[in-house]
């Protein structure tokens, strides 16, 4: 069995360290050895936000290097590119075209960059998933990174190997399950592979 190596990036809020315990949860009931790393450290402030899943039949270390993710799951637009370098080259990007402003964006000193998405699929393969017009059909925009999720499992063909229903249970609050799970079958859903 190959080990995989699963790279989230974004912004502090989107609920990337809650969509890597889902993941992790899931493989590990279903009989992968996980390891995660998580790095957050001006996360309150909007800052970069990563998270490393790597899993398998034995996994020694939770640390990704450079060009060795087989997914980079990119949260906001933007942190892709900073990001990209860990992919590798037959690697794949999940990129959710949600856009959040950086404070010198928001301040007028820069404008948000256009083209991002196009530039990143010119250079790998990606998919790319408008998060937040599937969130709300859902009801609730906070399930973006479920849906991301969704998409990451589908994308890794991991749907059927596990109870995605009972990590959803374990890692979110009971009056959120439901909400959380039609959000993790749209991402799936979202996904055409």
């Amino acid at each position: 069995m190959k080990n995989y190596n699963v790279l989230m990036c974004g912004v502090g809020g989107q609920g990337i360290i809650l969509a890597s315990k889902i993941l992790s949860y899931g493989l590990i009931k279903g009989g992968y050895d996980v390891k995660m790393s998580e790095v957050h450290g001006m996360a309150q402030r909007g800052g970069s936000v990563t998270t490393q899943v790597r899993f398998g039949e034995k996994v020694f270390s939770p640390i990704i290097g450079l060009g060795k993710a087989d997914v980079l799951v990119s949260y906001e637009t933007m942190e892709t590119e900073r990001w990209l370098p860990y992919l590798s080259s037959n690697g794949k990007a999940i990129i959710n075209t949600y856009a959040i402003p950086s404070a010198p964006i928001l301040t007028g000193k820069v404008p948000y960059p256009t083209g991002v998405v196009e530039d990143i699929k010119a250079k790998v393969n990606t998919i790319a998933i408008n998060a937040e017009t599937l969130a709300t059909s859902v009801g609730n925009i906070k399930t973006m990174n479920v849906i991301i999720v969704g998409a990451l499992i589908k994308t890794l063909g991991l749907e059927m190997i596990t109870n995605w229903e009972e990590a959803i249970e374990a890692c979110v609050k009971p009056n959120l399950v439901a909400i959380n799970l039609k959000a993790l079958k749209i991402g799936m859903d979202a996904v055409t592979v």
